[in-house]
């Protein structure tokens, strides 16, 4: 099958073992610098997120899957922040990585960011919808572009707009 050939929920075991160590990879970018003793691991966070999606009838593409997988890990990431934050009187940071082609390698607060990307939605969502499938998604500008349905030059643009955005609303955590 295609990448742009429909796809169905049959088709879901298929697209999570193919893409099983590029997810894995994604995973483990987003937690490598968490604490030692840290209770979510890459592999726990593919499993969680597989279970949050695999049971969706449809699926547009291998592509498609992927994009909201790794949706899936950052709810997961969040919702993980915000327990551990309630469990803590202090809050308790969940930073990741974000060298994944967001910025330049430095450490991000995951609410800090999520909360950040709910106001870019706000203002426009395509805009953080690139920003998700890229720096989530692992996608690359052509294939958020496929997604979206838009030219891969609005994805580039939209992607650059984000991302100064971004590192102004978070100052010196967020993405250069």
């Amino acid at each position: 099958m295609t990448d742009e050939q429909s796809a169905s929920r049959e088709d879901v075991p298929r697209f999570a073992e193919e893409m099983y160590d590029d997810l894995h990879r994604i995973a483990g970018e987003y937690l490598r610098h968490e604490r030692k003793d840290h209770t979510l691991q890459p592999t726990a966070l593919i499993h969680e997120a597989y279970l949050k999606v695999a049971h969706r009838d449809e699926w547009k593409s291998a592509t498609h899957f992927r994009a909201v997988a790794s949706a899936a890990m950052r709810q997961i990431l969040v919702d993980h922040a915000r327990r551990r934050g309630r469990l803590k009187r202090g809050g308790g940071r969940v930073m990741m990585t974000t060298n994944m082609a967001i910025e330049d390698g430095r450490d991000i607060d995951v609410l800090a960011l999520d909360e950040a990307l709910l106001s870019l939605a706000r203002l426009n969502e395509r805009k953080a919808k690139v920003v998700e499938l890229r720096f989530f998604g692992g996608l690359t500008a052509k294939e958020s572009a496929q997604m979206l349905g838009i030219s891969q030059k609005t994805a580039e643009a939209d992607w650059y707009f984000a991302r100064a955005w971004l590192h102004e609303r978070l100052g010196a955590e967020g993405p250069a």
